[in-house]
């Protein structure tokens, strides 16, 4: 009995050892899960020690960074601040040049107008100079000419004898040539008078205009004035310039009247249908 009694006891205590968990294997595990742990939390600790150490290190750049931006944000105002004055300065120097250039331009403009003026100035007076001295050298042939020319009462009867008696080249000739030496005296009113003449039956119509257009505009007081407008009306005539003839009849009326020539001015207007009107 005793026997069968130990084997019992024994297999409740094999009962017992299995239905509870050994307590030196679950101390083990909390030991080692306790190392984990603190494993764990010292590398925390090492891992939060290392991240504040960086951070001070990139606080610490970020504010080198900071200060060196805020450095050039600070220096490129300066230098805008620079390139502004500058730029300002720069404009008035260009102004103040420009303002002399103008300046210059216009002092060139009134110096180029002096010259213009001066050099009209010369240029007249060269002119002058010449003008006076191919008068003097005409005047000096003249009085040459004069000098070797046959007194005018002479000369003024050879022409008129030549063309009274049909010599009209030879008596054109001599009254030119009165005209050249004389034409300040009474009979060279004459001279033109016969010109026209010679013209006029020369069938030169306008060089008679011409020739008795001079001695009444020049010798309207001479003896052959009143003939002589009455002889260009004639040309002008010839010429189919009748308004002008007209014209020229009407002043020989108002002019000279009483006169021959006043006469046949007004039997020439009324044959042309313009007869003066009688007072």
């Amino acid at each position: 009995m005793k026997p069968n009694r130990i084997l019992a006891s024994l297999f409740c205590l094999l009962l017992i050892s299995m239905s509870i968990p050994p307590v030196y294997a679950a101390n083990r595990d909390i030991v080692q899960l306790q190392t984990q742990v603190d494993a764990l939390q010292h590398a925390m600790t090492q891992m939060k020690q290392s991240f504040d150490e960086r951070m001070g290190v990139m606080k610490n750049l970020l504010e080198q960074n900071t200060d060196a931006a805020n450095k050039v944000t600070a220096a490129i105002d300066a230098l805008q601040v620079s390139l502004n004055k500058q730029q300002t300065d720069r404009a008035a120097q260009v102004d103040q040049i420009s303002g002399q250039i103008q300046a210059l331009n216009d002092t060139m403009d009134e110096l180029k107008v002096r010259l213009a003026k001066l050099s009209k100035q010369f240029e007249d007076m060269q002119a002058s100079q010449q003008s006076m001295a191919a008068q003097q050298s005409q005047a000096q042939q003249q009085a040459q000419a004069v000098a070797q020319a046959p007194p005018p009462d002479v000369l003024y009867n050879n022409a008129l004898r030549d063309y009274n008696g049909g010599k009209n080249d030879l008596a054109n000739q001599e009254f030119n040539d009165y005209i050249k030496f004389y034409p300040d005296t009474d009979l060279a009113g004459n001279a033109y008078f016969y010109l026209g003449e010679i013209s006029y039956k020369a069938g030169d119509y306008q060089k008679a205009v011409t020739n008795y257009g001079l001695v009444v505009q020049n010798f309207a007081s001479g003896n052959k004035a009143a003939s002589a407008q009455l002889k260009k009306a004639y040309a002008l005539i010839e010429l189919g310039k009748q308004p002008e003839a007209t014209q020229e009849l009407k002043h020989i009326v108002q002019r000279y009247p009483g006169t021959p020539e006043a006469t046949q001015a007004r039997d020439k207007l009324r044959k042309m249908g313009a007869a003066p009107r009688t007072r």
